[in-house]
């Protein structure tokens, strides 16, 4: 195995190698080991190992899937049988898993080797990576930065070519947010569209859904073709695609309506360089044929509030559990003090104000809906800021204001397609002065991937980025 095979393929090109016995998965598993040792240390992006178990699991036979053969991390948030999972947090440094999650079982099924647990914030929390129980995920680019979050540890992976496609997932913006912050492509599908259980039938009230940061367009389609559609116990599902993903990344995306603004939804102005890369964008789109016109969507209330009683709840649930599985209190030595103060503020709400948490919700929806009515794509900043510092989110102050202001001017247009279900992708097709990636985000309509898959795989070819490569990189 040389490192220039390993670097000239994305994973559906290392699956063909193994399917046409050119390589073994076992040499791509220990070639994704010796690139994790590289480079990980400066890094923090892979914070459990289970190489082990992923010899086993090819010792035992891969199925025959688009992946086999493929190395491949999971988010640490999710479950696979005999490995432990922390969900970032210090309560749960030494829990194993008793079963798998259903999005991880189709994940094997694709063939991937999973040898280990790619970085979360704690429960998944913070636009940032950087757990009080693993520290913080260091951006490929400039290991002073932040990598993103929640999918941070999955995203700088990608980018420093340890693995070519990770599972993400994403609940206001944690798929995209480390997509942009890293310069990797990562889409978060319709709700629905990927399975959730068997634990729990929705994530967030729905907001939250799992899929894959990739380097390729083409890695995140397939992925999506061999992961997607209900399970047994799902309380509702995503319309059906009318072909495979993979196929829509071969086609044209026609003529394009495209409405695109270059300022947050508050209306505030965002980073100068950011906005002139939309523009920049905006204009290449006009010039590929598309219709382009500069339109934002008027909300009828604040996303923020309407993910604050929502996400608040559902980590007010989690302490509770944990409180319960360890019969005490949980203390700033179990869980940050952010998450404990996200539950204690949780717990001051009725029913009544989920309900209504809900039903503005749907109010952001039905508007989001209206406007779409109207174009077939929204084009915006992936991100307002260029990637944090680390340490400017400090979960673990004893003072937390600063945290809602920042995240209002970082990433104040993701959790709109979460809250309505929409899918949206971050592609990253621009980086600043300082070298540090400024992805574009592109929303569709509910069900619509297809148009979004067509369309990425078109800025693909237009303004390729697999052969930039960060400074730290295997």
């Amino acid at each position: 195995m040389t490192i220039a095979a390993y670097d000239t393929h994305d994973g559906l090109g290392l699956a063909g190698l193994v399917h046409s016995r050119e390589i073994s998965a076992l040499e791509l598993l220990d070639e994704a080991i010796r690139r994790t040792e590289a480079v990980d240390p400066r890094l923090n992006a892979v914070v459990v190992r289970h190489d082990d178990a992923a010899r086993r699991q090819i010792a035992a036979g891969l199925p025959e899937g688009p992946f086999t053969g493929v190395p491949f991390l999971l988010k640490d948030l999710d479950l696979l049988a005999g490995t432990r999972t922390t969900f970032g947090a210090s309560v749960f440094s030494n829990f194993v898993a008793d079963h798998t999650g259903t999005l991880a079982q189709r994940f094997l099924a694709s063939g991937v080797t999973i040898f280990g647990k790619s970085a979360s914030p704690e429960l998944g929390l913070m636009p940032t990576t950087e757990s009080r129980l693993f520290g913080p995920t260091r951006n490929p680019w400039n290991p002073a930065h932040s990598s993103g979050g929640s999918s941070g540890g999955a995203a700088a992976a990608v980018a420093a070519r340890i693995v070519p496609v990770a599972h993400a997932s994403d609940g206001g913006g944690s798929i995209r947010i480390p997509a942009s912050a890293c310069g990797v492509f990562g889409l978060k599908p319709t709700r629905a569209r990927t399975p959730t259980g068997p634990d729990r039938g929705e994530g967030w009230g729905g907001f939250a859904c799992g899929h894959v940061v990739s380097i390729s367009v083409r890695d995140s389609a397939a992925m999506l073709d061999a992961v997607q559609g209900p399970e047994a116990c799902s309380p509702y599902v995503a319309p059906p695609p009318e072909r495979p993903y993979l196929d829509e990344t071969r086609r044209d995306p026609g003529r394009l309506r495209i409405a695109f603004t270059d300022r947050s939804p508050y209306g505030e102005p965002i980073d100068p360089e950011i906005a002139a890369a939309v523009r920049d964008v905006a204009a290449m789109l006009e010039r590929l044929g598309h219709h382009v016109e500069e339109r934002a969507p008027a909300l009828p209330l604040d996303p923020a509030a309407v993910l604050a009683t929502i996400v608040g709840t559902n980590t007010a649930l989690s302490v509770r559990l944990a409180e319960d599985a360890f019969g005490r209190p949980m203390t700033d030595g179990d869980f940050e003090r952010l998450t404990l103060a996200m539950a204690a503020n949780a717990r001051k709400a009725s029913g009544i104000d989920y309900v209504e948490a809900q039903l503005g919700a749907f109010q952001i929806a039905h508007r989001l809906a209206e406007f779409f009515a109207g174009c077939d794509v929204f084009l915006a900043p992936t991100l307002c800021l260029p990637p944090l510092p680390i340490g400017a989110l400090d979960t673990m102050t004893s003072d937390l204001s600063h945290i809602s202001p920042l995240l209002r001017r970082y990433m104040p247009g993701t959790s709109m397609f979460n809250i309505s279900g929409q899918p949206a992708m971050s592609v990253p097709l621009a980086w600043n002065a300082a070298g540090l990636p400024l992805g574009m985000m592109f929303a569709g309509r509910f069900g619509d991937e297809a148009t979004l898959f067509r369309l990425a795989a078109q800025l693909e070819q237009e303004r390729p980025w697999a052969q930039r490569r960060p400074p730290v990189c295997a």
